[in-house]
């Protein structure tokens, strides 16, 4: 069922003050960067970062080594409270729809909590705990309990008010003739590229939640517009010493990227997906703007109108803290179980040595130097994007392939340890084989264009 939003009329001062000062607040936070380390005398501190960053930042920094602990009552309070709930019955709808897990969601959620203690406290077989594979998962898990604690109850902001859907009328139609997803995905964009790949992920699943984005928008929206973030992107550029061309690297990244985001959408996988709403939902299509009338006052009416209908602050308050629940109880776990578990893989068994074989001929045709030791680390960017930077960072390595690599894992954008298992947990309707598949589509679309660019800035 589809349904328009309605034409917005003259908004009086106190509807034109609903929507501003949210939306305001809204770009601060998600989409402005300002340069808070140089504000902030604050050892820990990006240079520049957008604001949920910026919080996410002074909440590591402030409870330093506490997080991990936090992490640790987390993780083993879910496994904990999902048995229990198999023998006692939870009264609260909502705990218990979180905590009453199939069997599989079980076994991870126990792997996760079993995998942590290990680590935490050092005991267990080394390939566990050791500092390649789960003390790496220990070194992850501040960032998202920082990140998804502010951006839980921050999201409103940007999603309820109107910002959204301003921006979205304003470039709805270039969005849906280049990417065939609604302008509002900009926003989902704009807010991984400067914080965070998991925050546009969230944004994306809290839309289609809300019928602003069908399946098949979001499935493409999440695995084509949630950039790695640009902080990030500098530190793999550092580790392999690249920051002195910085600039023709992360270009070669966006060239590479554009180029994904435009022929994923019309190639399977993603072409398949149906343009239903989440559980059938009003689909709330962006209007086109109607003949004579000015684009930016069109979308500037439709704003007032959605801050009209936002929700009150005890809803918000409500709202974020079943969402922080969910992501700590429901996605910490299997973060932590399918990350070590990837990272064991990677780094204690040859498998990626043997399915890597036929790649080794894919980039000996492409001509980069050194294909052998560079064919393991395309394929096991599935696992974590910072393995593969690692696995070509060290002498004897051509600075092409190191460049190549490096570029390749940030375009690949899919990596179990994060991205992958929060869209798994999302209610977007992607599983582990369709991202797999997403994940050779878009490193097959962009080796040969990191490629060409890497030979032209490094001759």
């Amino acid at each position: 069922m589809e349904k328009n939003i309605s034409s917005a009329t003259p908004s009086s001062s106190s509807k034109l003050l609903k929507f501003l000062i949210p939306s305001l607040f809204g770009l601060l936070l998600f989409i402005i960067p300002i340069p808070y380390g140089a504000i902030i005398p604050l050892q820990g501190l990006s240079p520049i970062n957008i604001g949920i960053g910026f919080l996410a930042e002074l909440i590591k920094i402030s409870l330093g080594a506490n997080l991990i602990n936090i992490a640790l009552a987390v993780i083993v309070s879910s496994a904990v409270l999902s048995v229990t709930s198999k023998v006692v019955h939870i009264k609260n709808e909502f705990l218990n729809s979180i905590l009453n897990v199939s069997p599989f969601w079980l076994i991870c959620r126990i792997l996760g909590a079993v995998f942590i203690c290990m680590s935490v406290f050092g005991f267990g077989p080394e390939v566990i705990q050791s500092e390649i594979t789960g003390q790496t998962m220990l070194g992850l898990l501040p960032s998202l309990l920082a990140i998804f604690l502010v951006s839980g109850f921050l999201l409103p902001l940007v999603v309820d008010f109107g910002l959204m859907d301003l921006f979205g009328t304003v470039i709805s139609k270039s969005m849906y003739k280049l990417f065939k997803v609604p302008g509002r995905s900009a926003v989902d964009a704009i807010s991984s590229w400067l914080g965070d790949g998991t925050l546009g992920i969230m944004i994306t699943n809290t839309q289609y939640k809300q019928g602003f984005y069908t399946a098949k928008e979001a499935a493409i929206i999440s695995v084509c517009f949630s950039l790695v973030s640009l902080p990030f992107s500098t530190v793999i550029a550092d580790q392999l010493g690249f920051m002195p061309l910085f600039v023709p690297f992360y270009g070669t990244v966006c060239v590479a990227s554009l180029a994904c985001a435009l022929l994923m959408p019309r190639i399977y996988p993603l072409k398949g997906f149906k343009n239903t709403t989440f559980n059938d939902i009003t689909h709330l299509k962006e209007e086109l703007v109607p003949e004579g009338e000015s684009v930016f006052k069109f979308g500037f009416n439709k704003a007032l109108d959605r801050a009209q209908e936002a929700p009150s602050l005890k809803t918000i308050l409500i709202n974020g803290c079943k969402t922080v629940i969910d992501m700590y109880l429901g996605l910490l776990p299997l973060v932590m179980a399918w990350g070590t578990l990837a990272l064991i893989v990677a780094e204690f068994t040859p498998f990626f040595n043997i399915v890597s074989l036929p790649i080794v001929y894919v980039l000996e045709f492409l001509k980069i130097p050194d294909a052998t030791a560079a064919a393991p680390a395309v394929l096991v960017g599935f696992t974590d994007m910072f393995l593969p930077s690692i696995m070509v960072s060290g002498e004897g390595i051509s600075q092409v392939t190191q460049f190549i690599v490096g570029c390749l894992s940030i375009t690949q954008l899919i990596y179990l340890t994060e991205t992958g298992a929060v869209i798994l947990k999302s209610d977007i309707p992607l599983n582990l084989k369709d991202l797999f598949i997403i994940f050779l589509m878009r490193t097959a679309i962009a080796l040969p264009i990191i490629t060409i660019l890497a030979k032209l800035i490094l001759a």
